[in-house]
């Protein structure tokens, strides 16, 4: 799952950052609210965490010009502000949950991964595709019942492609959605990655068939072969 956070203090964006990583969260940062909002207009993220206050374009404001353009991504706001007024601003300016600073990290990943599981959203905790799951909780991936260890990369990008299972998912959609925005990713990076999955998705499960489908000219799929 992939994470824009838009906050101009960079001690608390790199720490926010680094925990998210760490629970396998793909995560871009913006240190203003004109470069926050543009990346969040492009749709490519899962949640947003937005501060409240930000030089350009505040929270509220950029809350408020993605719903009026239809975009539905949730959106946890952050502030130092404790009135209930202006909660209800944000709130009600389009904001899905509000986070007052100083604030402990469990809370915020608690607060991300219930955002990400309401109906209107677009993800939930298990996935299953034929015989594989994966828990985005737990982090556990099983096939017919045995556990496959994958490296923090690798499970963003069965994460994505199990979220689009029987849908064609191209190489641009991969980059955008697996690996930040400022990456240095080389042509064949995505075929890469693709390969190390089929060694430990698709190869040890030789009566079983193939999950990952090369669709050539048009991407990758996930799913019983048509």
């Amino acid at each position: 799952m992939k994470i824009l956070l838009v906050e101009d203090e960079h001690k608390i964006a790199h720490s926010i950052k680094q925990g998210l990583e760490q629970e396998h969260f793909v995560v871009d940062i913006a240190y203003d609210g004109k470069t926050g909002y543009d990346l969040a207009s492009e749709g490519l993220y899962d949640v947003l965490i937005l501060d409240r206050l930000l030089p350009g374009l505040d929270g509220v404001a950029i809350c408020q010009q993605l719903r009026e353009e239809g975009k539905h991504t949730p959106i946890l706001m952050l502030t130092a502000k404790t009135q209930v007024q202006d909660k209800v601003e944000g709130l009600l300016a389009g904001a899905d949950d509000y986070l007052t600073k100083p604030f402990a990290f469990e809370e915020l990943l608690a607060r991300v991964k219930a955002l990400t599981r309401r109906p209107s959203g677009m993800t939930r905790h298990r996935l299953e595709v034929v015989d594989l799951s994966l828990d985005t909780d737990t982090f556990d991936v099983v096939r017919s019942g045995k556990r496959i260890v994958l490296s923090a990369k690798e499970f963003a990008l069965l994460e994505y492609m199990m979220r689009h299972h029987n849908k064609i998912v191209s190489k641009e959609q991969i980059i955008s959605h697996v690996w930040n925005y400022d990456a240095d990713i080389l042509p064949n990076t995505v075929e890469v990655f693709i390969g190390y999955l089929r060694a430990k998705i698709d190869r040890p499960f030789p009566k079983e068939k193939p999950l990952i489908h090369t669709i050539r000219g048009f991407g990758y799929k996930i799913g019983e072969k048509e």
